[in-house]
């Protein structure tokens, strides 16, 4: 079945990419994979959007993992904090960050591929509504309905490393309550704090004065043994209150 979803893919993308594609490049799995299927088919270059929301971590990954495909990639900044529409964080925010990221990308007047797959349509991903109302933007992996264990089974057999899930920053923030940059900054130096421990699967929730933490199921008791310093980390950085959510990391968990 997987072979026959790969060859509908590399039609697909042959078909629209044949005067060459931009592809929105987080350094993700996801936009990774599609990446490296892409360079040997099609004419690619790979954009990064660089913004507040995004930890500065994952823009130096995605720069790396460009390099390691030998595609050429593009760094473009992208002030996300002066639309009101994401600032006041709604439950659709997703929507209004999409459409600024695509409005950007269609500057190179290009088609434009997006990692979007089969998997994160049954999940609540108000951002595809911006991908559905543009033309010339693709979700390959939705097209030919590949899902995300897929795309790791692909990513494996292609000698690609499968890391843990990233998401914006925005998303540690509880939805109607304000996107600021000061909350983006603390929350991004809270997870590299924590980080640096040697923890992989991580959310910090920020939740005003109190920080929540979200780990992989299998780390919450090394996060416990390091409770102290991690309290001493996050106290520095204003959080009164620091707590471990013992369900551990979930995707959408304010939802």
């Amino acid at each position: 079945m997987i072979e026959k979803k790969l060859r509908a893919l590399k039609e697909f993308v042959r078909e629209k990419g044949k005067d060459g594609v931009v592809i929105a490049f987080s350094g993700g799995i996801d936009s990774t994979v599609l990446a490296a299927i892409c360079k040997d088919l099609i004419d690619v270059t790979l954009v990064t959007i660089v913004s507040d929301i995004f930890p500065k971590s994952e823009v130096k990954k995605a720069s790396r993992i460009a390099r390691e495909l030998g595609l050429k990639h593009i760094e473009i900044e992208l002030d996300l904090l002066s639309d009101e529409n994401f600032v006041r964080n709604p439950v659709d925010r997703c929507y209004y960050c999409k459409k600024k990221m695509i409005e950007k990308l269609k500057e190179f007047d290009r088609v434009i591929f997006e990692g979007t797959n089969a998997t994160d349509l049954r999940k609540h991903r108000p951002g595809y509504r911006a991908v559905l109302e543009e033309e010339n933007v693709y979700s390959p992996w939705v097209e030919v309905g590949i899902t995300k264990d897929e795309i790791i089974r692909i990513a494996k057999k292609l000698g690609l490393r499968v890391g843990a899930p990233t998401t914006c920053l925005a998303t540690r923030i509880p939805f109607n309550e304000r996107i600021t940059r000061e909350r983006l900054k603390r929350i991004e130096k809270a997870e590299e704090a924590i980080k640096r421990l040697g923890v992989e699967i991580l959310r910090v929730r920020d939740h005003g004065d109190l920080a929540r933490i979200e780990v992989g199921k299998d780390e919450r008791k090394f996060v416990c043994e390091l409770s102290d310093e991690i309290t001493r980390e996050l106290k520095a950085l204003g959080y009164k209150f620091v707590t471990l959510d013992l369900e551990g990391y979930r995707e959408g968990s304010f939802l």
